[in-house]
């Protein structure tokens, strides 16, 4: 069975100017499907591109960062400093080989195209073990010349060599002939990288795979192949044709959606808060679900329970179940209500919110902790993003925000408002659930909840 390589693009999109979060977060969430290689851009600022880089590391263990340089020398320094803490690091020289390409690119014309493919691999190669050589725009590229990039790159050291059909000039078919030439010439695994723009990069890229062909560049919601489609083809048809990947199966549909808001929003203002995409998720159980499958279906959102605690979801997911039918928004608030229930290490006393159209909103809240009250005062995008700051600011500590959730659960003009909050700590998923008719108090409740649940683990 051959083992596809699976490297994803969605961080290198042009059109998307992501936030450090927003970046990090998509990382995080590739790193949890079990991705191959997780692919970034070229280091345009070095202060900031660099921090983030290094800031990532620590969430990547499985993957492979690779970071793009090769227009300059400087930027090959700046990918190799920034992969200092990196598990697993890559440095990609992506430069054009097709005429148009070298001449309006890089200015370059073909033998002095070599001898820099050359020198940028080898620099890198002093720099970092691992580097790759990606031929942009391949499919355009005079033959003969390809082939001496593709050489002259793996003499210099290149360990893995990408080729792209930036233009989507080539069908499938041709296209893996293509790819098998390259394939066969290179003493390196071969990846590529397919433009969708047509929609047969999917195609393209598991056909080439059929013809020698060892990796796959994917990306959420861009102009690759698309990483949801890909994986479908490798689950419904890997077993018939003899090819697999370790990408995990079960975790797909809702990381793809979760990255997916992530990338629709980037331009959009940025806050702490986070609107859940739960709702689209396929849970539908009912009192025939056995434990194991409702376990399963608590897993696919995330948590990882103890069997005291799955026990006690499990009895009050069959009290809901015998009134409804529970979907995802039910089975997030029966976890958050009856998994890990602890003490209160934090009570809330009091809060204040101030917010209009013509101030910064702030929240000042005084929380109490073995009888002795604490205050903080906070500024943030929107009163709920403040509230959130300012118990952070109490607290010492600030836990990532992995999904917060507001509905309604009554009717009318009192309705009462439910709120969700899912915090992360040392990779675990902690949830907090909050109740009331003033939306911003539950929102803080919940909160608070989840806050008291990670305190007592970790105490």
């Amino acid at each position: 069975m051959k083992q596809i390589t699976m490297i994803d693009t969605t961080l290198c999109r042009e059109d998307s100017a992501f936030s450090f979060k927003e970046r990090i977060e998509i990382a995080r969430h590739l790193e949890r499907l079990n991705i191959d290689v997780i692919e970034l851009p070229e280091i345009t600022d070095p202060k900031t591109d660099v921090l983030f880089v290094r800031t990532v590391s620590p969430f990547v263990k499985h993957a492979t960062l690779s970071v793009a340089a090769g227009s300059t020398m400087d930027s090959i320094e700046n990918a190799a400093a920034s992969l200092t803490a990196a598990a697993h690091g890559c440095i990609r020289i992506e430069l054009p080989v097709s005429p148009v390409g070298m001449e309006y690119t890089c200015h370059k014309k073909p033998d002095k195209m070599l001898q820099w493919i050359a020198a940028a691999v080898a620099a890198a190669k002093e720099m970092c073990h691992d580097v790759e050589f990606c031929a942009v725009d391949a499919t355009r590229a005079e033959p003969e010349f390809l082939t001496a990039a593709i050489a002259a790159a793996v003499e210099a050291g290149a360990t893995r060599v990408a080729v792209c059909d930036s233009a989507a000039m080539l069908l499938p078919d041709d296209f893996a002939a293509f790819a098998e030439a390259v394939a066969q010439q290179a003493d390196v695994p071969v990846s590529v990288r397919c433009d969708d723009k047509n929609g047969m990069a999917c195609a393209q890229a598991i056909l080439a795979v059929r013809h020698g062909v060892d990796g796959i560049k994917t990306a959420v919601d861009g102009t690759t192949a698309p990483l949801e489609t890909v994986a479908a083809v490798i689950k419904d048809c890997g077993d018939k044709y003899g090819f697999t990947a370790g990408i995990s199966q079960t975790e797909l549909n809702r990381v793809v959606r979760q990255i997916a808001w992530i990338t629709d929003n980037a331009k959009n203002a940025r806050n702490a808060v986070t609107v859940s995409a739960t709702d689209n998720i396929g849970i539908h159980l009912d009192t025939n679900d056995g434990q194991a499958e409702v376990m399963a279906a608590v897993a696919s959102l995330g948590y990882d329970l103890s069997e005291e605690d799955q026990a006690r979801v499990y009895e009050e997911f069959l009290r809901v179940a015998g009134k409804k039918t529970v979907g995802a928004k039910e089975l997030e608030a029966i976890v958050a209500s009856s998994a890990l229930q602890v003490p209160a290490t934090y009570k809330l006393v009091s809060y204040v919110i101030n917010n209009g159209n013509i101030l910064a909103a702030s929240a000042q809240l005084t929380l109490e902790k073995e009888g002795k009250p604490m205050q903080g005062v906070c500024l943030g995008d929107g009163p709920i993003d403040a509230a959130f700051l300012a118990i952070d600011h109490i607290i010492g500590h600030h836990y990532e925000l992995d999904d917060f959730q507001i509905q309604s659960v009554t009717e009318g003009k009192e309705a009462m408002g439910s709120a969700l909050v899912k915090l992360r700590s040392g990779g675990k998923l902690y949830a907090g659930n909050g109740i009331s008719t003033d939306i911003i108090g539950a929102s803080i409740r919940a909160y608070l909840n989840a806050v008291n649940k990670i305190v007592y683990e970790e105490a």
